[in-house]
């Protein structure tokens, strides 16, 4: 059986109850006691009729990301899975940050990297440099001093590259200067940012949502 389908599995030991892939090397045991389990369900995962799936909204222009300096192989992998579903065309990845050659990259992308193309930089401040002579418009994502809230985004009409930045010190103050806008995710509770595959999911939305 392919492993478009799916168990649901309850283990008769400890009640965890959890989905496997039909013929995933893990097999029948519980994976938190490794005790026998029993089939709930089985199911074939149809992509099709998850909504929104094959509901592509109308756009304009052409939208990139700008990874700058992600060390965490996982949150690449979730920004690209990301940018995919918000019609992100391209991944400019810069300095440190892991491509899809690494496969803790692609664990998280689940394919993603095969839409969205994307390519490496050494020097994320020569590259914007490049993109401006070219016409794009360069936002960031930064919570910093003159940085408008997310919400008051609007995605332009020609190519706009988004950039996020490292994990520990934000987006390098070079790429800051070179951007056309700066935005922040206001935040309410006692932590001062979001993790960067989260932020970039926020900003993602509101940038396509509110165009």
């Amino acid at each position: 059986m392919p492993e478009s389908f799916f168990e649901i599995r309850t283990c008769i030991n400890c009640g965890l109850r959890y989905p496997i892939l039909v013929g995933s090397p893990f097999g029948p045991r519980c994976p938190l006691c490794l005790g026998e389990t029993e089939v709930n369900l089985k199911k074939e995962i149809d992509a099709k009729a998850r909504i929104g799936n094959s509901q592509k909204a109308e756009t304009t222009g052409v939208l990139a990301v700008l990874v700058d300096n992600i060390r965490s192989a996982g949150n690449v992998g979730s920004i690209l899975r990301t940018a995919d579903g918000f019609g992100f065309s391209h991944a400019y990845l810069c300095g440190i940050t892991p491509t899809p050659e690494n496969r803790a990259v692609t664990k998280t992308s689940l394919g993603a990297e095969d839409f969205v193309t994307w390519s490496h930089h050494k020097d994320a401040a020569k590259l914007l440099r490049e993109l401006k002579k070219e016409g794009w418009m360069i936002l960031a994502l930064e919570g910093t001093e003159g940085a408008e809230p997310i919400s008051m985004v609007h995605r332009p009409a020609g190519q706009t590259a988004l950039i996020v930045g490292s994990e520990v010190t934000g987006v390098d103050p070079e790429l800051l200067d070179l951007a056309d806008a700066v935005y922040y995710i206001p935040m309410h509770g006692a932590k001062q940012s979001f993790n960067v595959a989260n932020a970039f999911s926020i900003a993602a939305y509101a940038l396509v949502e509110q165009s």
